[in-house]
């Protein structure tokens, strides 16, 4: 690593580059190659899954959809209308009117479901953490980019500053000499 980005490091974390936690020393290395911080960790992620996750991700956008509400609705009427209307007037009906053939389905669908969100729900939940940890380290680097720029704006504005004063100092000079030499006139 640069010696530069190692004491621009430890002058703007007030620490010892050693001590630093990995990730900050990952954004360190980052800024001072100037590459970007890829989002490599969340490809890995997604890779990386089991074919129960996969399902288990699928079975919850569905359960979580507009598509699956109006399924289980037009479901649920056609049930009720087919038990209590049609084969109720022909004494054929195979879920009367409490139906609780119907409610153990509701049941068991709802059993089958819920765990599978839920771990849908942990696997956002480790994705989204993911999410925040690559933002923390763009965010870090961008302000140590911000900081750099900073101390860069500053350097120029104080070189401008010393350009100033000895351009003025010159002036000064010059003023004082051309006083002289009118003062020499005037007194011959």
């Amino acid at each position: 690593m640069k010696k530069n980005t190692r004491e621009f490091a430890e002058k703007n974390f007030n620490d010892d580059f050693d001590a630093l936690s990995e990730r900050e020393k990952r954004v360190i290395e980052h800024f001072g190659s100037r590459k970007h911080i890829s989002h490599d960790t969340n490809q890995e992620f997604e890779t990386e899954q089991t074919f129960g996750q996969k399902i288990a991700d699928r079975v919850a956008a569905f359960g979580g959809s507009w598509t699956f509400i109006i399924i289980f609705v037009g479901v649920l009427i056609v049930w009720v209308l087919l038990n209590s209307l049609v084969l109720a007037r022909r004494n054929d009906a195979f879920d009367p009117y409490p139906y609780i053939l119907l409610n153990l389905f509701l049941s068991m669908v709802a059993a089958l479901q819920a765990p599978v969100i839920l771990m849908s729900q942990n696997r956002q939940s480790v994705k989204d953490r993911l999410d925040a940890a690559h933002d923390y380290e763009v965010n870090l680097k961008a302000e140590l980019e911000i900081l750099s720029l900073h101390e860069k704006l500053d350097e120029l504005r104080e070189a401008k500053w010393k350009e100033m004063i000895q351009f003025q100092e010159e002036q000064i000079k010059l003023l004082t000499q051309l006083l002289k030499e009118r003062d020499a006139k005037v007194s011959d």
